[in-house]
């Protein structure tokens, strides 16, 4: 009996999932056609007036990536008031022992 009751929770399951994907499916669809109604008669009100349509384009600069994170290791300006030591430059340091290489 518990092998039955069993089954049938799991069948019942199954059907719920199934009735989940199926209804994020016709969500998804719905949008897509949406969207593809408004290209549509955004296309066609182009057409009508003459306008040049411009396509949906999203725009992706490659260094804005790199440009945001470079930015943000940076340090931010000094507030007024506020100390900041200076910055020796490299040539400053002189406690390294200079090594031939392969040694």
């Amino acid at each position: 009996m518990n092998e039955l009751i069993a089954g049938l929770a799991r069948f019942i399951m199954r059907l719920v999932l199934l009735a989940v994907g199926l209804a994020l499916a016709a969500g998804i669809a719905v949008v897509v056609v949406l969207l593809l109604a408004l290209w549509s008669v955004r296309a066609t009100w182009g057409r009508l007036t003459g306008r040049p349509v411009r396509p949906f384009v999203m725009r992706m600069n490659p260094r804005g990536g790199f440009n945001s994170v470079y930015r943000a290791q940076q340090a931010p300006p000094p507030q007024a008031g506020e100390f900041r030591p200076e910055r020796r430059e490299i040539a400053d340091v002189t406690d390294v022992e200079v090594k031939e290489p392969g040694r």
